[in-house]
């Protein structure tokens, strides 16, 4: 359901249907996460900026450990998870977090494609759904 929803929404922003399917599997990642590790609440905000689409994934868990914050080097292919955090910073352009004891915030970017132009706000469902 949220990647059809983030689909929907991302649909007419300017990224090129690789970055939206990128982009698709990193929030969905992260909202994994927000439901494995941090009691399945969360919020997510979609938004374009003039170079940029942006997404940012909030929820109100206990904190990611100090040790998962650094940039995650490729899984072990035996490991089990610890790939969502991983495939978010191998799709994204940029990955950010902002964590502690009263949550955590997941910021992603994709830069939009250079002959897109003019800024809006990333809202409603794709033309003709």
């Amino acid at each position: 359901m949220v990647r059809h929803e983030v689909q929907a929404r991302l649909g007419p922003s300017g990224l090129t249907a690789d970055q939206l399917h990128g982009l698709v599997l990193a929030v969905n990642e992260v909202i994994t996460n927000v439901v494995l590790h941090a009691g399945g609440t969360g919020r997510l905000r979609l938004w374009r900026t003039p170079d940029s689409v942006w997404c940012a994934v909030t929820d109100s868990g206990p904190g990611i450990p100090r040790h998962f914050l650094q940039q995650p080097e490729v899984p072990e292919a035996f490991e089990v998870g610890g790939r969502g955090i991983w495939l978010a910073y191998q799709l994204c352009d940029d990955v950010t977090v902002a964590t502690g004891p009263i949550g955590t915030t997941v910021g992603l970017r994709i830069a939009l494609p250079a002959a897109h132009g003019a800024s809006d706000q990333v809202s409603g469902p794709a033309k003709g759904e």
